[in-house]
């Protein structure tokens, strides 16, 4: 896999970010954890293909993808609950029933 890959997933996680931003300026809060997700996600993508030389898992699980990487050793568990919660609003986001 090519460096152009990495980059790749680097950029989208970059518009997912600027996507946070402007959903926090209109306080869409649903869609700004939503789309932090998406950029997390992107960026361990983007260090699995670095790490690995090929196409990343088909998941969105956080933990499952840190835990294929070198910086899970240097996430502590403070982190990984982090990673967590920031899972959960995938789900959320995406099959919620209320909006509250």
């Amino acid at each position: 896999m090519s460096e152009k890959v990495v980059q790749n997933w680097i950029t989208l996680a970059e518009y997912d970010l600027q996507t946070a931003q402007a959903m926090l300026q209109t306080e869409r809060y649903l869609y700004v954890a939503f789309t932090c997700q998406q950029a997390v996600e992107k960026i361990l993508k983007a260090i699995y293909v670095k790490e690995n030389q090929q196409t990343p898992p088909y998941t969105h699980n956080l933990l499952r993808l840190v835990d294929s990487l070198s910086v899970s050793a240097a996430l502590n568990e403070e982190k990984m609950r982090f990673l967590e919660t920031l899972n959960s609003y995938y789900i959320e986001s995406r099959y919620t029933e209320e909006l509250s």
